[in-house]
């Protein structure tokens, strides 16, 4: 970081460093997922513009994530609690109809499941992916763009303010 410091650079450019490799691992863990699925049967129905477009969403919510792990672990401070406060980002997974469809929970839980990123981006991968309508895909947009316009700016000033 002594060596960051003393380069003329912008603050964010090192978290936007770390973004950019954490990102390229994910694609290639996305396409590799993706073919052995496609190995093992899966085809996707909704045709190559419908697939490109749920690739670029699947990996735009993981890049609003990125930003909010990222800041998350600045706001943590020290490598012990980074493990603390991953806990923290679990419910966003476990709270999604990723895992159950909101039908089956009780109401008040269903709406807290269907008002999460994670729900409105697993609904329109499913629809994209499924070769049905995708009026999902709005949401499924707006909340990792929301995510990033907070988290990205927090994140910068949270590591300019770290590395002085």
């Amino acid at each position: 970081m002594d060596r960051f410091r003393s380069m003329p650079m912008a603050n964010g450019a090192v978290l936007v460093g770390r973004s950019a490799v954490d990102m390229l691992q994910s694609a290639l863990a996305v396409f590799v997922l993706m073919g052995v699925g496609y190995a093992l049967g899966w085809r996707p129905d909704g045709g190559p513009g419908a697939f490109l477009g749920a690739v670029g969403l699947l990996l735009l919510f993981r890049f609003a994530m990125l930003r909010v792990g990222i800041y998350l672990a600045l706001v943590a401070g020290k490598p012990e609690m980074v493990q603390a406060v991953q806990i923290l980002v679990w419910p966003v997974g476990f709270l999604s109809n990723a895992l159950a469809l909101p039908g089956s929970m009780p109401g008040w839980l269903g709406t807290v499941v269907e008002s999460n990123p994670m729900s409105q981006t697993a609904t329109a991968l499913r629809d994209l992916f499924g070769g049905t309508a995708a009026d999902t895909v709005g949401a499924a947009i707006i909340w990792p763009l929301v995510l990033l316009a907070v988290f990205f700016p927090l994140a910068v000033r949270r590591f300019a303010r770290l590395s002085r």
